[in-house]
C-alpha cells in the first residue's frame, strides 16, 4: 500500500454521512483520507485493482456452492460527474462475466405502467454477482421532486418504500454502496465545455444538461432529502468529492474493496475426492 494512503476503512469512514448532512459544506476537490497526488492516487487504484478482481472471482465461485450473497454498488451523480469513469476504471478491473451493469434511463411506457420499483428488481445482482447501478430508484424522489414529474405527495411515500425496499434487499443477502458523486457546479460546466470544444467527446454531450443546470440547487436540496431519509447502518451513504476523477475512482474502489473484504470469502470446499481425482487424472 501506498505511503500516502491511509488504510481504506478510514477512507469509508470519512466519506459515509446521514441525517445533517450539508452538501454545501463539502469540499468537492477534496480527497478524503488520501494525502497523495494525482499519480500516487492512481498508483493505488492500481495497486489494488488484483484484489478486488481476485474477491469477485472468490465472490463468484462461492455462489457455485450454494453462496447468497452479492454486493450491489448504487451510482447518483449530476451529468459528467464520473459514474461511466468508475464504471470503466474501477468496475473495469474485474471479470466481467461476474458483474451486471444496469444504466436506467427515462422509464419505457411498460416500465412507467408499474411502480417505480418493478424495473429495479428487475436488474437487482443474481448470488456471486457485483451489480452496478447507474442511476437508481433514486430517480423517483431526486428529478421527480425536482422537476414536477410526481406530485410532491407521491414522492414523500416513496422514502419510506426506498428503506423497506433496500432492508429486504439486505437480508436477501446483497452488500449495498451507495454513492453520490458530488460535483461542483463550476467543474460541471468546464466538463461540459470540454465535451464541446472536443469532437471525440460530441456524442456525450446533451444539450438538456444545460437546462438541468438551472435547477442545481434544487437538486443539491433533493439530494440531502433523500440521504437524511434513507440511509441506514444496512445501506449508508457515501459522499464523495468528484471534482478530481482519480479521487473518485480511488474512493469508489476502496468502498468496493472494503465491501467484499467484509465478506471473509472462502473458497468453496470440493465435493469431489480431490487425491483420487489427481491419481485417474494422471492415469489418462
Amino acid at each position: 500500500m501506498a505511503d500516502s494512503q491511509i488504510a481504506d476503512s478510514e477512507i469509508t469512514r470519512l466519506l459515509r454521512v446521514g441525517p445533517g448532512v450539508d452538501l454545501a459544506a463539502i469540499d468537492t476537490s477534496a480527497t478524503p483520507g488520501f494525502d497523495g497526488d494525482k499519480a500516487a492516487g492512481e498508483a493505488a487504484l492500481a495497486e489494488g485493482a488484483q484484489e478486488v478482481a481476485d474477491l469477485q472471482e472468490q465472490l463468484f465461485a462461492a455462489s457455485r456452492g450454494g453462496d447468497t450473497r452479492n454486493v450491489l454498488l448504487v451510482l447518483q451523480a449530476m451529468d459528467t460527474a464520473g459514474k461511466g469513469g468508475i464504471v470503466k476504471h474501477v468496475v473495469g478491473s474485474v471479470d466481467p462475466q461476474g458483474v451486471s451493469i444496469a444504466a436506467f434511463k427515462r422509464p419505457t411506457p411498460e416500465e412507467e405502467a408499474h411502480d417505480f420499483l418493478w424495473r429495479i428488481r428487475k436488474r437487482l445482482p443474481a448470488p456471486g454477482m457485483i451489480g452496478v447501478f447507474d442511476r437508481s430508484h433514486y430517480e423517483a424522489v431526486l428529478i421527480h421532486r425536482v422537476r414536477g414529474l410526481s406530485t410532491p405527495e407521491e414522492v414523500e411515500s416513496r422514502y419510506p418504500v426506498i428503506v423497506d425496499f433496500e432492508k429486504e434487499v439486505v437480508a436477501a443477502g446483497t452488500k449495498v454502496i451507495k454513492v453520490m458523486l458530488h460535483i461542483s457546479r463550476e467543474e460541471q460546466k468546464a466538463r461540459l465545455a470540454e465535451r464541446l470544444e472536443r469532437p471525440d467527446k460530441h456524442w456525450k454531450y446533451n444539450p438538456g444538461d444545460v437546462d438541468e443546470r438551472a435547477y442545481w440547487d434544487d437538486y443539491m436540496d433533493a439530494y440531502r432529502v433523500a440521504i437524511e431519509r434513507t440511509s441506514t447502518d444496512d445501506a449508508p451513504w457515501y459522499v464523495i468529492p468528484a471534482d478530481r476523477k482519480w479521487y473518485a475512482r480511488l474512493a469508489v474502489h476502496t468502498l468496493l474493496l472494503d465491501a467484499l473484504r467484509s465478506l471473509k470469502l472462502e473458497w468453496p470446499v470440493a465435493e469431489f475426492d480431490v487425491e483420487v481425482e489427481k491419481k485417474r487424472l494422471a492415469a489418462t
